[in-house]
């Protein structure tokens, strides 16, 4: 549907900016967004190959074995079912990890692997687990202690305060976490005593 809205509106505001006169308008539009994009688009892909690297470099060292023993009892109370040591549960810590560190871009495949580990778990493949869905809802919830994608674009755009925002962040990623857990597993309670 966006497909057809979006080149629509495109089409439509072109023919308005060329009989209001104002074609010229969209000219340096064009040409500062690009140029806006293109430095957006280096500035978090800049910001997304340092911290990977930095995840990176912690998933083979001893900190990931600290961070995993610090995050073991919300893990266990999250995902009772997943093996600790397993590829999932490893999957999912660094998944966590990656962002409460506000690196959704490296989130994704982390995310994604763990996800591949709970199918080959799940008894019922035409469904999602409990796992795996506590897993979506708390990466949609993203979890951020430090969000380095909206600093990356605030610092981008110029602002000259771009970590400001961190305060606010806290405080709606912990109402939206909570929220998210708490009726994930008020879902698969109210599931469980069905059966």
């Amino acid at each position: 549907m966006l497909n057809i809205l979006w080149p629509i509106f495109i089409i439509i505001s072109i023919i308005y900016a060329f009989f209001s006169g104002n074609i010229e308008n969209i000219n340096d539009a064009i040409f500062s967004s690009t140029e806006d994009a293109v430095n957006l688009t280096i500035t978090l892909l800049g910001m997304t190959c340092l911290w990977s690297g930095i995840v990176e470099i912690a998933s083979n060292t001893v900190i990931i074995k600290y961070l995993s023993m610090l995050l073991n009892p919300i893990v266990k109370f999250l995902f009772p079912k997943v093996k600790k040591g397993g590829k999932a549960y490893d999957n999912i810590i660094m998944n966590i990890i990656a962002n409460i560190l506000g690196l959704g871009n490296a989130a994704t495949p982390l995310g994604l692997q763990a996800m591949t580990e709970l199918q080959k778990e799940n008894k019922e493949k035409s469904k999602l687990s409990n796992e795996m869905m506590m897993l979506i809802v708390l990466n949609t919830a993203s979890l951020q202690i430090i969000p380095t994608t909206v600093i990356a674009i605030r610092t981008s755009l110029g602002s000259s305060e771009p970590t400001k925002i961190i305060f606010p962040v806290w405080i709606s990623t912990f109402c939206a976490g909570f929220v998210a857990i708490f009726m994930t597993k008020l879902i698969i309670k109210i599931e469980e005593n069905k059966k």
